[in-house]
């Protein structure tokens, strides 16, 4: 029989199944989530103490949300940072640590990666892209509209992804998961050729962190960025405007973070806090926040970004997967707290790095595992920004006009210590390097040693962390796709004579197409007679071909 007769029955069993008291208005419903994300932004704004240039949505924003002082992005680059968010697994345990393994930067040039092959990340099998699993429980995904993940996302991840994908166009009654990306805090709004964006600060009010040199291509940096975060905090408030003007406010749980820290050198691409410290807001709608907190408050948990995914699992009464790396802060599954937060540096397009990090909040120790090269590994695309040229000046001493102080010691490196110690309370720039000293205020000595013991066992084997080999070609042969490094293709599926879907690929995730949409397949016997446009995919691996199934 023809596919158009069973459309409706199909699409009952596919489009996830409906979620209880779902309808506007009823406080029994799941909350709706929207998370608002801007890029290679540090809490450099009014709700972090920053009032530089005027936040007004956010500090009104940050007075009705619950403010987190340490929420870290597990990796100072965006590629290996979102996909940790969509997975729940830290980069290095699935081959993902790199930045950007499926494609390269053009500013590099081609011979830079000689040696470096293409590839995806592989995560482990029994994993997911979170929105695929809130789609399957009924609920409407959207991703508006960055994505840059290291593998290619199965086709069901999203009901729409894509700059016209808009929480408004959900069925009527489903609840729904939405993500809004902005990108003009981005490092490459503050090169000379991007849009200058109105002034919010003037050059000679504009802070200049004791990290850096007192030069003008300095200021003009922070400036820039600074006029970015002013721009920013606009676009923030459209959007909170757009929901409210929705009818949706009183039922949405919204986030507010940056996909890792600022843009600058010595921030993003560094495991300091100025690359992984990241802020976080969260607001629940009035009379509806979880036991025990609340608008206006602030907390120092700490958070990864391997959490989110599954604190809006629990969010929506879903029990994440205990296998994952991530653990929930918030929800109906909420996870005991965390005690340290891992970060790890490795090939930044085709620049080469190798270290690795962990902070309890306070303390952050790092191991710089390539110690012969300088602080600031030459990357083409940084040397977009001209203060990148003065700083090399400054490492290289041809800086006739200014002398580098003690706190830029790192920016003026030429090699990095092996072990690097950092009070990030008493030192808020991770300046003064407390490697060895046993001499320090409270526990603070039992602590730090604690943390580097901890970075030690990962190394030797405690963790998975396909990061410490060497070749990446050997790698994805050997881990990823063993045992050639060819692509595997994910099986076809197949119907049982029980009438329900599978995949022998482990891991392999099927997918049924019902109205020109992918949607995830939920286990349901499919009705006989019916005919189903069918297809599965191992994350990391080839889609399987899209077959056509009757039972």
């Amino acid at each position: 029989m023809a596919l158009r007769i069973f459309v409706p029955l199909i699409a009952a069993l596919f489009l996830g199944a409906p979620v209880e008291g779902a309808c506007q208005g009823d406080t029994s419903r799941p909350l709706n989530v929207l998370w608002l994300t801007v890029e290679d932004m540090s809490p450099w704004i009014g709700p972090y103490g920053d009032e530089t240039v005027p936040t007004p949505r956010l500090d009104a924003f940050a007075a009705e949300s619950l403010r987190y002082d340490n929420a870290f992005a597990c990796s100072p680059v965006c590629s290996p940072a979102r996909t940790a968010i969509l997975t729940g697994i830290e980069p290095p345990r699935m081959g993902a640590m790199h930045m950007r393994v499926r494609s390269r930067s053009k500013a590099a040039g081609d011979e830079a990666y000689a040696g470096i092959p293409l590839y995806e990340a592989v995560p482990p099998a029994f994993v997911e892209p979170f929105p695929r699993a809130l789609r399957r429980a009924g609920w409407y995904a959207t991703n508006h509209a960055k994505t840059d993940y290291q593998f290619k996302a199965p086709a069901d991840t999203w009901d729409a992804s894509s700059g016209k994908a808009e929480y408004t166009n959900r069925p009527d009654g489903a609840p729904f998961f939405a993500v809004y990306n902005h990108t003009g805090t981005h490092e490459s709004q503050a090169f000379p050729s991007a849009r200058r964006r109105a002034s919010a600060v003037s050059l000679e009010d504009v802070p200049v962190p004791p990290i850096y040199p007192d030069t003008p291509a300095v200021r003009d940096a922070m400036k820039r960025t600074y006029d970015n975060i002013a721009a920013m905090d606009r676009w923030f408030g459209a959007q909170l405007d757009r929901l409210e003007e929705s009818g949706l406010a009183d039922s949405t749980v919204v986030f507010f973070f940056s996909d890792h820290g600022v843009g600058l050198p010595r921030g993003k691409r560094s495991l300091y806090g100025t690359g992984t410290r990241v802020p976080l807001l969260v607001r629940f709608p009035a009379g509806q926040w979880p036991a025990g907190i609340g608008p206006g408050t602030s907390t120092e948990r700490l958070v990864s970004f391997v959490d989110f995914g599954p604190t809006v699992l629990s969010l929506a009464g879903i029990e994440p997967d205990e296998r994952l790396d991530g653990r929930a802060f918030l929800g109906e599954h909420e996870a005991a707290p965390r005690d340290t937060v891992f970060f790890h540096a490795d090939r930044f397009d085709a620049a080469r790095d190798r270290a690795r990090g962990v902070t309890d909040g306070r303390y952050l120790v790092i191991h710089n595992l390539l110690p012969d090269v300088p602080h600031l590994i030459p990357n083409a695309y940084r040397e977009r920004l001209p203060m990148t040229a003065e700083l090399y000046a400054l490492r290289d001493g041809g800086a006739a006009s200014w002398t580098r102080t003690p706190a830029q010691w790192q920016v003026g490196s030429s090699r990095r210590p092996e072990f690097e110690w950092y009070d990030s309370l008493l030192d808020p720039w991770e300046v003064r390097n407390l490697a060895g000293e046993q001499d320090l205020p409270g526990d603070g000595a039992e602590r730090l040693i604690r943390l580097d013991a901890m970075i030690a066992a990962r190394r030797l084997g405690a963790a998975v962390d396909l990061g410490l080999i060497e070749d990446e070609a050997a790698m994805v042969a050997e881990h990823l796709w063993p045992p050639d490094g060819a692509q595997p293709t994910t099986a076809a599926p197949t119907l049982g004579t029980d009438g329900r879907l599978s995949c022998r690929t482990e891991g392999g995730l099927i997918a049924v197409r019902v109205d020109g949409v992918w949607r995830p397949y939920d286990g349901a016997p499919v009705p006989r007679g019916a005919e189903l446009e069918t297809r599965a995919h191992r994350v990391g691996f080839r889609p399987s071909a899209v077959v056509t199934l009757r039972p």
